[in-house]
């Protein structure tokens, strides 16, 4: 464990994961706006998105289990091979017929393999940087995620707008086999824990351990990880969904223009996400994390005005332009939000139960995220003309878990 925070193995990490999620970005942005393109149905969209993190969402904590008990490397090598070897075979099936099914599955896959990867890249964290650094450590990781999500959907527009599907899905393949490459290189600290019997076993009482930390010894986080469900349910899904069916169906740019559109939006959300990440690494210890919750407020508030455009309906530029900024300020909140806590889990949480528990918490945070994408495809495709309703019925959910949030961390930090 270095204390400085950019050592050999961080590095190399670091260097790995923009690899690798450029090409996440990029395919979980390609496939589902092919989709979108070729049915034009956003119920469809939105259960199909939902389908394709059911896998994530059951799989995350396979991923802890397998963080705190395998080698975190190996794991992260293995994994960004076999996503490789996914997206040619989709290109080798496509053409094959039932292209829905197909694109789902393959969707399916890709968010499983992603569930049992973060927790491996996030319990590595903490084994490679020392606790003084672990907030700047993750602010550089949220960077990374947002600086790939930011390059991979606009990139991955403009190739896909030019030259179709194809060439981005082999662009992608590329990235997952170099990530994986240069991570045979990392070294992660990795003790070995025996096993108390069976794997079910074993697996079962890993989990039971990890539940019991969060409900007895740490309950506060436990109410925390169901607060953020619910901002999931309602804010994340609601972006998921409804940026790209706005952009590229309700507002009636053209086909080709939409689509550039839309990656440009997604570039700014991340854009979002990144300036959140270094602001949380210029601001580490500077800002109390008792009072994150103020972070939900804004957040909440951002969809008000992105409601009010779309009531108004002054131009579809005006429209996009003001969804886009609203959006994109909104993701600013969210990151130094999930920065902070994640990082703080991380800190409170002992280094053999790291993995598990973070899994236990990302699975917990991230369950509801398909109900509410079925709920807000269907949404907005019945209140089409009133498109702003689920919009603003999101900020107001969201407000009130936010006041939650606040309440939730001053009573935590008063008993520290």
């Amino acid at each position: 464990m270095e204390n400085k925070l950019f050592s050999r193995d961080f590095t190399w990490m670091v260097v790995g994961q923009i690899i690798s999620l450029f090409g996440n970005a990029a395919v979980r942005f390609a496939l589902p706006l092919y989709l979108l393109n070729v049915t034009g149905s956003a119920a469809l969209y939105g259960a199909v998105t939902a389908c394709a993190m059911l896998p994530m969402v059951a799989l995350l904590p396979v991923g802890g289990l397998a963080a705190d008990r395998a080698n975190k490397r190996n794991i992260m090598v293995l994994l960004d091979f076999l996503t490789a070897a996914l997206l040619l075979g989709f290109l080798a099936l496509r053409q094959a017929g039932g292209l829905t099914v197909t694109l789902t599955v393959t969707l399916m896959l890709l968010y499983g393999i992603s569930g049992v990867y973060q927790p491996a890249v996030q319990a590595s964290i903490p084994a490679l940087i020392g606790p003084a650094r672990l907030t700047q450590a993750n602010a550089v990781v949220n960077s990374v995620s947002s600086l790939a999500a930011l390059l991979g959907p606009v990139l991955g527009g403009i190739l896909y707008s030019a030259c179709g599907l194809t060439p981005v899905l082999a662009v992608c393949a590329g990235c997952f086999f170099a990530s994986a490459v240069m991570e045979c290189f990392l070294h992660i600290p990795h003790v070995r824990r025996p096993r108390t019997g069976s794997l079910w076993a074993t697996a079962r009482a890993d989990l039971g351990e990890s539940a019991r930390f969060l409900r007895r010894e740490k309950p506060w986080i436990g109410k925390m990880v169901l607060t953020m469900c619910g901002c999931n349910f309602f804010l994340s899904a609601m972006i998921l969904v409804g940026l790209p069916y706005l952009v590229t169906e309700a507002l009636g740019f053209p086909a080709a223009q939409a689509n550039r559109l839309y990656g440009f939006a997604q570039g700014a959300l991340a854009a979002g996400g990144l300036l959140g990440g270094i602001l949380a690494g210029v601001l580490a210890g500077r800002v109390p994390v008792r009072r994150a919750g103020a972070l939900l407020v804004l957040a909440a508030a951002l969809t008000l005005p992105a409601a009010a455009v779309l009531a108004w309906n002054p131009g579809r530029l005006a429209v996009y332009g003001v969804l886009t900024g609203c959006f994109c300020a909104l993701m600013v909140c969210a990151s130094l939000f999930s920065v902070q806590m994640t990082a703080l889990l991380q800190a409170e949480t002992p280094p053999a139960l790291v993995g598990k528990v973070l899994s236990l918490a990302m699975t917990t945070a991230m369950c509801a995220q398909p109900l509410g994408s079925a709920l807000y495809g269907g949404l907005f495709e019945l209140l089409q003309g009133w498109e702003f309703v689920p919009v603003l019925a999101a900020g107001a959910a969201t407000l009130a878990l936010a006041a939650a949030a606040g309440h939730i961390l001053r009573q935590a930090f008063a008993m520290t």
